[in-house]
């Protein structure tokens, strides 16, 4: 339950109201807002990050999205830094503005997601617009459960 509460707080960029927990699995959990229409799985960046970071895999079928990747990272990035994403023994570079990084392009999403489900792990990692380097950690434990009730409940959306 504690989990939820610190999953939802990190979730507030909508009114509350509008938000249905869809469920906590493991370190993630899953959710849906009515307006826009948007289903998420969520999990917040493991130990103590310098800011509140979080990573969310989102569907927004009136746009025709599913499966988009989306990290809030723990620093803001040095401007044309690479920002590496590491899912298992799989690397992808990520594409960053300020403290916010996604894949590429669908392709990378759809590879990045497929690697989600069969790893335990996923860290990433960039230089900080303030010196030095970071990595943000995230357990992979439920991620797949999260992700696949976000499709469910978006599906008669589409």
């Amino acid at each position: 339950m504690i989990r939820l509460f610190a999953l939802a707080a990190i979730t507030l960029s909508a009114p509350l109201a509008a938000r249905d927990s869809l469920g906590v699995y493991d370190g993630w959990a899953a959710f849906k807002d009515a307006s826009p229409a948007r289903c998420y799985a969520i999990a917040k960046a493991q130990g103590k990050p310098a800011a509140p970071a979080y990573a969310t895999v989102s569907n927004w079928p009136d746009r025709k999205v599913r499966g988009a990747l989306h990290l809030v990272l723990s620093r803001e990035v040095a401007e044309k830094a690479a920002v590496r994403l590491a899912v298992g023994g799989k690397r992808f570079t990520l594409v960053a503005k300020g403290r916010n990084a996604w894949a590429k392009d669908v392709r990378d999403d759809a590879a990045i997601i497929a690697a989600l489900r069969g790893a335990s792990r996923m860290s990433v990692s960039a230089s900080s617009a303030k010196g030095g380097t970071f990595t943000d950690r995230y357990a992979l434990a439920g991620a797949a459960t999260a992700m696949d009730a976000a499709t469910v409940a978006c599906a008669g959306r589409r």
